[in-house]
């Protein structure tokens, strides 16, 4: 039972960081409609850019709380990477809009592939580690919790509420749901679609980065190609909880860290991929439009 609940904590951490990565895909995709395939790459060059960060301060500060280190990292790459994706919506994504639907899946694809090898010929192919940040382990009943996972599971309920507040309480979010509903009539009634897009991809990139700050800390590595892997998966999760929902952006996040937590403790970890992309298949057989996804109504 200890190995059970062990693994749950294990998944529950893993969960939060797709978590986190999936709302930013389904937030643009609730807008537009498109699938930000950069997304994946966006959390990877969150981790980077914490990496430098941490280099930088280290070697210039030699005794500063890890409170103020992980502060410092996530701000700093939450500016850096909504610079970078603000500058590709408007550069690469805005011109195709309006577009037959494949021309911005293929450049969103194009960006992915474009910032991956940006990062993989700026930074090395090889992986960058880092000396670890916190280290910290409670035993409780037997079961292992460290420090690391519960600053992980404590951030992304902090952002889940601060971004429902922020969607469902706030101007902005009430001009994101006009856009998510009908964006001509939201541009007769007088909102701006262009800039609250533009915000929306701000806001996702903003979490992508938090969530590559908390991968590094974790795993205490990163490479150039670690965007494409858990972009996949955070993308599924965003699927399996019904795209275009927050919570069920979340709830698919947390249900594939589980099943990768539970499927590599009890049966071969070679597989774990293919069981969370089973249980993706199975659930959308009975629920296509996701777990708490809404079905979508075609205007005509």
């Amino acid at each position: 039972m200890q190995y059970f609940v062990q693994q749950m904590v294990n998944g529950l951490t893993l969960g939060s960081i797709y978590g986190l990565i999936a709302i930013g895909y389904t937030m643009v995709y609730g807008i537009i409609g498109m699938i930000n395939f950069a997304h994946g790459d966006i959390f990877m060059l969150g981790a980077f850019i914490a990496l430098i960060v941490f280099l930088i301060l280290s070697s210039i500060f030699v005794s500063v709380h890890v409170v103020l280190f992980l502060l410092v990292m996530m701000v700093v790459a939450m500016v850096m990477t909504s610079l970078y994706n603000w500058t590709i919506e408007k550069v690469a994504y805005r011109p195709l809009r309006g577009s037959f639907r494949l021309a911005p899946l293929i450049t969103a694809i194009g960006m992915s592939i474009a910032l991956s090898n940006f990062v993989q010929v700026t930074q090395g192919p090889r992986n960058k580690p880092i000396p670890p940040m916190v280290s910290t382990v409670y035993n409780v009943n037997g079961i292992s919790i460290s420090l690391k996972q519960i600053i992980i599971v404590v951030v992304t309920v902090a952002l889940l509420a601060l971004f429902w507040y922020l969607v469902n309480k706030t101007s902005l979010g009430r001009a994101q749901r006009a856009c998510e509903q009908d964006r001509k009539m939201a541009a007769l009634l007088g909102i701006d679609v262009d800039r609250t897009i533009s915000i929306t991809f701000v806001m996702g990139a903003a979490l992508a980065a938090v969530a590559g700050t908390l991968f590094l800390m974790y795993y205490g590595v990163v490479a150039f190609s670690d965007g494409f892997v858990p972009g996949v998966k955070a993308f599924t999760a965003a699927v399996l909880g019904g795209i275009g929902s927050l919570p069920g952006a979340m709830l698919g996040g947390l249900m594939i860290g589980f099943i990768e937590s539970m499927w590599s403790a009890y049966f071969s970890i070679d597989y774990k991929d293919v069981a969370a992309f089973s249980i993706l298949a199975i659930v959308l057989i009975f629920l296509p439009s996701g777990i708490l996804g809404r079905p979508e109504v075609e205007k005509v």
